[in-house]
């Protein structure tokens, strides 16, 4: 009968003790480090051994997890065997289960969890000290135990375990907003943070057919002229043609030969570039801002899988992925990626992503072969397409909208998008289910009709006669890209 009661003594001991874990996991999880070093600052006792926690914050909490999990168990099969001992198997077992599944759910459960929220740095910093000295005896156990339970559950598991991940902070995030802590544009801006990773820099680099260059053998006149009159203070500077890139040429380089009084129409761009930053177009995004900023360089050519110059980036098009589209006085021309034109009709950069394209209306575009909507408008029609070009896909009807370019050339740079009517998209559904070649069927009328061949004869000579003549453009008509003179990007 005594050893009843201990057995029942220790079970509700444990049980505080697992309160306490349940406390201390929710408190080392609420914690901003940006606050804790501060605390450092201030000499707060134990913020220093917090702040190593927080360097592992996965490792300690998946260590309170496993520890507040030890306890209930154990208090469980106590107080079983104790109950089962005084009551016997059926009333004993009946009053364990009921009588824990409540003590648990409220001593372990709700009342620590609470507390550890409420006064969450008090206890992170009281706790710290004991933490780390669990830690060195018991992480081998805890990883052994994620790294089984990962090899048990299908998919991709969590290297330090579930307790702590990226998907949760989202969720903080979401629910700040929803209570109003955040507002929605900083939600956004939170979110951008998180997907900076998931995002390659060819997603935001400016083209290789709108990137500014000069040769290598034009003089400082002519590379100032350039510079003013496209505004863009960092030009490329090439060899024997746009893959060949050999330096950068900074429009401070070029006026301070002004001030020294050097003859501008005899030094050579050649004899005043800097060397160029090259990295692969598949380079996160996150990973080419901390280059940046390491390197002080803010522009960087992209180089494709096959070694040709893809494009290139320059840190604001780094940041405009994380507070939107920066613009100043000089960006008059600047196209905007998404305008809402009301009555159910929207105008996108040719250049926005399709996945983009994709949430605006609230549909699912999966289509790995483009990946810009300008891209899914040529693959539609089936060839280069000009301004005027009218297709439909996925349920939306595409126009493109655009002019010549700088070399005179026909380009698209906007799309007209609407979304059709349901028994449209109802139709195109059907057609997709026969077998057929369903973006073939859905391109406008040139393969469906005999009528429309001629004018789609006309639109290729207009083509033709866009593109068939070649004149040279002059140095200051070549696309646009890197920065204006006030360090903005203007693409």
């Amino acid at each position: 009968m005594s050893h009843d009661i201990w057995f029942l003594v220790v079970a509700l001991v444990l049980l505080a003790v697992a309160g306490v874990f349940a406390a201390v996991d929710t408190a080392v999880s609420t914690v901003s480090i940006a606050r804790v070093e501060d605390m450092v600052k201030e000499q707060r006792a134990g913020a220093r051994r917090l702040v190593a926690v927080l360097d592992a914050r996965a490792t300690y909490v998946g260590l309170a997890v496993f520890l507040r999990v030890a306890c209930e168990t154990a208090a469980v099969a106590l107080a079983a065997v104790s109950l089962v001992d005084l009551l016997g198997v059926g009333w004993g077992l009946v009053v364990a289960i009921a009588g824990m599944t409540v003590l648990s759910y409220i001593a372990a459960g709700v009342g620590p969890r609470t507390l550890g929220r409420q006064h969450a740095y008090s206890v992170a910093l009281a706790s710290a000290v004991f933490l780390q000295a669990l830690g060195v005896l018991l992480t081998p156990v805890t990883r052994l135990l994620i790294l089984i339970g990962n090899a048990l559950t299908p998919g991709r598991g969590y290297r330090n375990g579930p307790f702590a991940t990226e998907v949760e902070l989202r969720e903080v995030v979401d629910l700040a907003e929803a209570s109003g802590v955040v507002a929605a544009d900083e939600r956004r801006m939170i979110q951008s943070v998180f997907d900076l990773g998931d995002t390659n820099a060819r997603e935001v680099m400016v083209p290789r057919t709108e990137m500014v260059w000069i040769e290598n053998d034009k003089t400082v006149a002519q590379a100032l002229n350039l510079a003013l009159r496209s505004g863009h203070s960092r030009i490329p500077v090439i060899g024997e043609n746009p893959d060949d890139v050999l330096g950068v040429v900074y429009l401070k380089d070029l006026a301070s030969t002004l001030n020294a009084g050097e003859p501008i129409t005899v030094i050579r761009t050649r004899d005043l570039m800097r060397p160029a930053e090259f990295i692969p177009d598949s380079k996160p995004l996150d990973k080419v801002l901390a280059d940046m900023q390491r390197t002080r360089n803010h522009m960087a050519l992209l180089v494709d899988e096959y070694g040709g110059i893809a494009g290139l980036v320059t840190i604001e098009d780094v940041l405009e992925e994380i507070v939107g589209e920066i613009t100043d006085e000089y960006d008059t021309d600047e196209v905007a990626p998404v305008e809402d034109l009301g009555d159910g009709r929207i105008r996108v950069s040719a250049r926005l992503p399709v996945e983009d394209l994709g949430e605006l209306f609230d549909i699912e575009i999966d289509d790995d072969d483009v990946e810009t909507v300008g891209g899914l408008v040529g693959l539609e029609l089936g060839r280069v397409p000009l301004p005027g070009a009218d297709v439909e896909s996925h349920g939306l009807r595409l126009v493109a909208e655009g002019g010549p370019n700088r070399q005179g050339r026909q380009r698209i740079t906007t799309v007209l998008v609407t979304k059709l009517e349901s028994d449209v998209d109802v139709d195109a559904d059907d057609n997709s289910g026969d077998g057929g070649d369903t973006r073939r069927d859905r391109r406008r009328n040139g393969e469906r009709h005999e009528s429309d061949t001629a004018a789609r004869r006309g639109v290729r000579d207009r083509e033709a006669g866009a593109d068939g003549e070649y004149s040279e453009p002059n140095d200051a008509d070549r696309g646009t890209a890197a920065h204006a003179p006030n360090g903005k990007d203007h693409r």
